[in-house]
């Protein structure tokens, strides 16, 4: 019997028909489905497991139920362990989670037939150094980012790539992000669209105060580092837009690509650009 992990978005009214649905169309086809706390409200007489838990519990896949941010959680809890996953799009944009509701168990019935294709994500590994030691560390599917909270005044930064300076700057913050975080917050920013399979970083300015001074593209084998050289109150650096962790003067982030990937079950090759056309309006008059 294969174990396959449930994981939701909060408060989507189409849960409540779906995940009893769900869970006993799995039950059917021979597998059993490990439920984080906000699916099992759904269900009921089935055990609840905690998210950060859920990963030792081998599942076989994991189903995500939800929008974009959902899946970024998702992915920093199985990237370790390398269980693909399989992203249902409840949200509004869907850009990373692409599969529609209708699609669920078209897919499922593939992936039990072994005729999915699995498509690896590259994944950004932070350290926030502090005092000359490692404060956290973090793994991302889209970025990590440093940036001042409400105050409107910028901060200082320096930007080294492998051990040479490449740039001293004030702005808002910094980003720095992965190919499949190209599309998000750095695009925002004035960053450039990657395809998710360059092995690429990339780092890009947030409202920098200098005209010259454009995102940069960088190897995948780049090592990043961002020191916090001025800020005012209210600095943090996030990632994916999820954890955060207050920052001060002289702290230092160092990035690099992760030693995980994040696997996405898709049924064929994934069409990223006309993912681009339609959620985004790439190219439209």
């Amino acid at each position: 019997m294969s174990r396959i992990a449930i994981i939701s978005k909060p408060q989507k009214e189409e849960l409540r028909q779906l995940l009893p649905e769900l869970v006993l169309w799995l039950k059917a086809h021979g597998h059993e489905a490990l439920l984080d706390p906000v699916s099992a409200n759904y269900v009921t007489d089935e055990p609840v497991h905690p998210r950060p838990e859920l990963s030792a519990l081998n599942p076989d896949l994991v189903i995500v139920l939800g929008g974009d941010g959902t899946l970024l959680a998702a992915a920093r809890v199985f990237a370790r362990s390398g269980v693909p996953i399989l992203s249902v799009n409840l949200g509004a944009l869907g850009f990373l989670t692409e599969v529609p509701l209708s699609d669920l168990y078209t897919h499922l019935e593939a992936w039990g037939r072994g005729a999915c294709c699995i498509e690896s994500r590259t994944m950004l590994h932070g350290e926030l150094w502090r005092d000359g030691k490692v404060h956290s560390a973090h793994e991302a599917l889209n970025d990590v980012v440093v940036a001042k909270g409400a105050i409107a005044r910028m901060g200082h930064f320096a930007v080294e790539v492998d051990d040479q300076l490449a740039a001293s700057f004030r702005a808002d913050g910094v980003i720095v992000a992965t190919p499949t975080g190209s599309t998000a917050y750095s695009l925002a920013a004035g960053g450039p669209v990657m395809v998710p399979r360059v092995d690429v970083l990339e780092v890009t300015p947030i409202c920098a105060h200098q005209l010259t001074l454009r995102s940069m593209v960088l190897q995948g084998s780049s090592r990043i580092l961002v020191r916090i050289e001025g800020i005012p109150d209210q600095t943090f650096l996030t990632v994916d837009g999820q954890e955060v962790v207050d920052l001060r003067i002289g702290d230092e982030l160092r990035c690099r690509k992760s030693d995980y990937c994040v696997k996405l079950i898709r049924l064929g090759e994934n069409g990223f650009f006309d993912i681009l056309r339609s959620k985004l309006k790439w190219g439209e008059k």
